[in-house]
């Protein structure tokens, strides 16, 4: 198992990813259609062929011996537009870990460890001294990851998905 940057041509295998693993992270109540209509509007092949070639991110794979994708991570760098999320952030310059989803049958293997080492690594690499990701406040075993890798809860920010406001916790740690 090795992690690497995705190239143009892992578009559709990390689609493919996303679409499975996003409806496992959604809270309770998450409308089937909702998560569907966001699949379709953030996480399709299509639109991983842009942030793919997109110089202000990174997505990254884990994948097996046989090249099977067994996770993926995407990281923004920039200043967050969000006024409420730059308020809650101390570090600068820094990284959204924007996504950082496991196939179900890798969780507890280390695959999301491999990803989220190499993406603070990553980060690094461009000179950030901090990163930061959302996460709901129901997810609390995404919070004991992220805490566990030095994220402390910084602030709150919402995420839509469907036509329902979800509130999430804004999570940072210094590199």
């Amino acid at each position: 198992m090795s992690v690497r940057e995705a190239g143009p041509a892992d578009a559709h295998r990390v689609a493919d990813l996303a679409a499975l693993t996003f409806p496992l992270a959604c809270p309770p109540g998450t409308q089937p259609g909702d998560i569907e209509t966001f699949i379709s509007n953030v996480l399709s092949a299509k639109h991983f062929e842009t942030y793919i070639v997109d110089p202000n991110r990174t997505v990254l794979l884990d994948e097996s011996a046989e090249a099977q994708v067994l996770g993926y991570a995407m990281l923004v760098f920039g200043t967050p537009t969000d006024s409420g999320i730059r308020s809650a952030l101390s570090h600068e310059p820094t990284v959204e870990i924007s996504k950082l989803y496991v196939r179900p049958t890798e969780h507890g293997g280390g695959v999301a460890a491999r990803l989220m080492t190499s993406a603070l690594d990553s980060a690094r690499r461009h000179g950030c001294r901090g990163a930061w990701l959302g996460v709901n406040q129901q997810n609390v075993r995404a919070q004991k990851f992220y805490a566990k890798h030095g994220f402390e809860i910084a602030g709150t920010k919402t995420f839509v998905v469907g036509d329902r406001t979800h509130d999430d916790y804004v999570m940072q740690v210094q590199l």
